[in-house]
């Protein structure tokens, strides 16, 4: 790109903007400064945008970065991955468009969504399905991402596949499960209490209880002595012996988290079985790399296909309870939580 497309062609406006922000590590959510401040965004090129945010969803790593988990976080900042908004700067081909997306850097490595706007790459937004609300809207980005990409690695899962989502009634667990049955996979969940499948399918979904039976064998009797083909683990350590376990000849399992990074690896079941393991940190991907990924989905949710999780109004939450919004998610809150600013 040359030094002319990268600067403003016209006079960029200064648009007032008030953003949540945290200045210091605090340790614990208690401990956590949530300070509501204004601020002056104003693009510096052509291909930049600034979004009216209608809703922010809050995930954990939200909420991880902002009482200093993360080592690469950058401070003060505006937390905040997930958006969606009303473009109110930018190309003409998108100003008054409804958009959503997340990204990995945004609210970790530079300022975020928790705020009335958010200045962005073009590239970086996804235009909303008009069937989705901008408030559910905004709850879609990280968990489906993740989703979604965990099945691009290994390949879409098909009609012909066994799919098994330890972690089933998570939110990325509830997107897996979506994309899965979409698919027409057989796909089987696994929690760890006798409760059914919370979120939307479009097929069956099978439910074991890891608490009560031997999840690895349960999935062999299931499917004939077969195993899985894929193991989508969103939890990692825990249902990792029996996701590896479940595994069909040639099965992949996608791990997305951990509680205790070190697990026995058993290198014979590894090997014998041909597996193959895949690593999906979307913490990694920028927000222009993360809408690539939106933008392949966005069609599905448009059709229906896919549905966005519904937002109950107690977990609606204003700039001046944001802390109680952080609590609710690092209390792994079942429900998905969101920010809206004051208009």
């Amino acid at each position: 790109m040359s030094v002319a497309q990268k600067t403003l062609s016209v006079t960029a406006k200064a648009i007032a903007a008030t953003a949540l922000r945290v200045h210091e590590k605090a340790g614990a959510i208690e401990n956590v400064q949530l300070a509501v401040e204004n601020v002056l965004l104003t693009r510096e090129r052509d291909d930049q945008v600034i979004v009216e945010i209608a809703a922010a969803g809050v995930n954990p790593s939200d909420v991880k970065a902002a009482i200093g988990m993360m080592p690469y976080a950058v401070w003060p900042r505006t937390p905040g991955r997930d958006f969606a908004g009303v473009v109110v700067e930018g190309p003409a081909s998108l100003v008054g468009k409804k958009v959503f997306g997340t990204g990995g850097d945004v609210g970790i490595r530079r300022d975020g969504t928790h705020a009335t706007h958010v200045l962005l790459d073009a590239a970086a937004v996804t235009e909303a399905p008009a069937n989705v609300s901008l408030i559910e809207a905004a709850g879609i980005g990280v968990p489906f991402v993740t989703a979604w990409e965990g099945f691009r690695r290994t390949g879409m899962p098909t009609k012909n596949d066994v799919v098994l989502v330890p972690g089933a009634n998570g939110k990325v667990g509830q997107a897996a499960i979506q994309i899965a049955t979409m698919f027409g996979a057989r796909t089987i969940g696994v929690v760890r209490r006798n409760e059914g499948y919370r979120g939307f399918a479009s097929g069956p979904v099978e439910m074991l209880n890891a608490a009560a039976i031997d999840v690895g064998q349960a999935v062999k009797d299931m499917t004939g002595g077969k195993g899985a083909n894929i193991a989508f683990n969103t939890v990692g350590d825990p249902y990792y012996p029996a996701a590896t376990k479940a595994l069909a000849l040639m099965g992949k399992q996608i791990l997305i988290a951990a509680i205790n990074k070190v697990v026995e690896f058993d290198i014979f079941a590894f090997y014998r079985g041909r597996h193959t393991y895949y690593g999906v940190d979307t913490l990694a991907f920028t927000a222009v790399e993360s809408a690539v990924l939106m933008r392949e989905m966005a069609p599905h949710f448009a059709s229906g296909k896919l549905k966005p999780f519904s937002v109950e109004d107690r977990f609606k939450f204003p700039f001046s309870r944001a802390k109680d919004a952080y609590a609710e998610v690092i209390g792994s809150a079942l429900q998905r939580v969101v920010l809206v600013p004051e208009k």
